[in-house]
């Protein structure tokens, strides 16, 4: 960093606007016009000064390296491997030789082989307890046999794999010591945009490296259960799993992720909130795993148009495109369609809020959704389970009848038959069997399903004729659509008749 040149330039400044008072404080010959402006001096922010911090903070860092467990020949060469072989590929053009040629005219024979650990990668944590909890990302010890850690006074100390998750990217690890330095946790609600932070770790494999920085933004969106904070600080391969530290000395996030179009530091990088990461390591350290609610639905934003159609105030809540059979939500009461606007009280802001509000409640318990549905508010209460591995899909639409004449809107429709509405578990609805003009533009498209049309629930197409028949030919329509699985509400402006 060239700081030299700024503080000569800043002082010669500062000494020309010193001389400038000194003449006009001397000289007699002609006083100063009464109209001239008042010269102000300019107002200088000192940087912060990091190295108190750095010692403060640094010996609870760690470096972690992983290895794994290689098959090794007798004659001391790794066996192929997909890496290998992608090399010889690529600037040969040929499939990696024999490591061990077979004698002419006999028969070759394989050659015996042990494991041996060999290094598979390398990246930081730091120290939260004691007695030797250690914080770090779950993608760092990902698939690794062996987790070594390695303390500032370089003591290195074989590590135990606690638990990891990966929603959230947090792992924990423990190794052997009493009296260990520890870092203390802070609080990621009450960081502000605009703070200085800095970040230790290992990038590349340089132990203890320091960069600084400042909170670009809060509660970045770029994962299910993950609000992460945005930062400038410099973080590269290997500062994984670090700590993301303010000026008190507190942990406020783990380093865990970066904006890159080439591998290295572009600018912007991610970390995981102090908040949430305890949260999940306190289960780790309890179960080993981590258990979370669910109400078995697929959900998606509201958006301004579908906000106002449906007479909300606010762009706000989470609008339930799909529900799983038997789910919680569904022997709740939930339908597609509905805005859920409050989970327990709280406001739903953003669509990504309710998973985790969901997935932080304990499977089990008692909760209340209160939702939007066509034009009023109502409170659900359901059971919340326990958090699973996806469902598959709904069974594939069929076309049965031929479309008929496109209407006011540009759809051609045609009745769903028994067999299809139960096996897409609904009650009613029309098949879109072509879309032109004003239905095409909104994105509807055939194999759609209509099951509403503004607040009217959809039995078949004669009731689906007669609604759009009395629709104002200027006035956006709100189609709330099924595609696939899911359902979503559909903005469209109807063709002038």
């Amino acid at each position: 960093m060239k700081t030299i040149p700024v503080q000569k330039k800043l002082s010669t400044v500062l000494a020309g606007i010193a001389g400038a008072f000194f003449i006009s404080a001397t000289a007699t010959a002609a006083p100063p016009a009464a109209s001239a402006p008042a010269v102000v001096a300019p107002t200088v922010a000192a940087l912060p000064d990091f190295a108190a911090l750095v010692e403060k903070t640094g010996n609870a860092v760690v470096n972690i390296r992983t290895t794994e467990r290689a098959k090794i020949s007798q004659s001391g060469d790794i066996t192929q491997d997909e890496e290998m072989q992608e090399f010889f590929r690529r600037f040969f053009g040929v499939p990696i030789p024999p490591t061990q040629p077979s004698p002419r005219g006999r028969k070759q024979t394989p050659a015996p082989e042990a494991e041996e650990e060999v290094p598979r990668g390398v990246g930081s944590g730091f120290i939260i307890s004691p007695d030797g909890y250690v914080m770090t990302n779950a993608h760092v010890v990902d698939g690794a046999d062996e987790v070594y850690v390695t303390l500032t006074d370089k003591r290195e100390f074989k590590a135990k794999i606690i638990g990891a998750d990966k929603r959230t990217d947090v792992a924990i690890v423990k190794i052997d010591g009493s009296n260990l330095p520890r870092l203390t946790m802070g609080d990621s609600d009450k960081i502000r945009v605009g703070e200085w932070v800095i970040a230790i770790g290992s990038p590349f494999g340089l132990d203890n490296t320091v960069t600084a920085g400042i909170v670009s933004a809060k509660a970045r969106d770029t994962g299910e259960y993950l609000p992460l904070i945005q930062t400038d600080v410099a973080v590269n391969p290997g500062n994984s799993g670090g700590p993301l530290i303010n000026m008190r000395g507190e942990v406020i996030g783990i380093n865990s992720q970066i904006y890159s179009r080439s591998g290295g530091y572009m600018g912007i990088s991610f970390a995981v909130p102090i908040d949430e990461a305890m949260r999940v390591a306190d289960q780790l350290r309890a179960t080993g795993k981590v258990t979370r609610g669910r109400i078995g639905v697929q959900i998606g934003e509201v958006t301004k148009d579908v906000a106002e159609s449906l007479g909300l105030k606010h762009t706000e809540g989470s609008m339930v495109q799909r529900v799983e059979p038997g789910s919680p939500a569904e022997k709740g009461g939930v339908e597609v369609g509905d805005v859920i606007l409050k989970y327990n009280g709280a406001t739903i802001e953003r669509s990504s809020d309710l998973p985790r509000l969901v997935g932080g409640t304990k499977p089990g318990t008692k909760a209340t959704l209160t939702v939007w549905r066509k034009g009023a508010t109502r409170d659900l209460t359901l059971t919340i389970g326990e958090l699973e591995a996806d469902e598959a899909g709904a069974a594939p639409q069929k076309k049965q009848k031929a479309p008929q004449k496109p209407n006011a809107l540009g759809l051609s429709i045609s009745d769903l038959s028994a067999a299809q509405l139960e096996a897409l578990k609904i009650d009613g609805g029309v098949l879109i069997e072509a879309s032109e003009g004003a239905a095409s533009r909104s994105g509807l498209r055939a194999g759609d399903i209509v099951l509403r049309v503004n607040n009217t629930d959809i039995k078949n197409v004669s009731q689906f004729n007669a609604v759009v028949a009395k629709l104002e030919p200027k006035k956006t329509v709100l189609l709330l659509v099924r595609r696939g699985d899911s359902s979503q509400f559909v903005t469209v402006k109807p063709a002038q008749q």
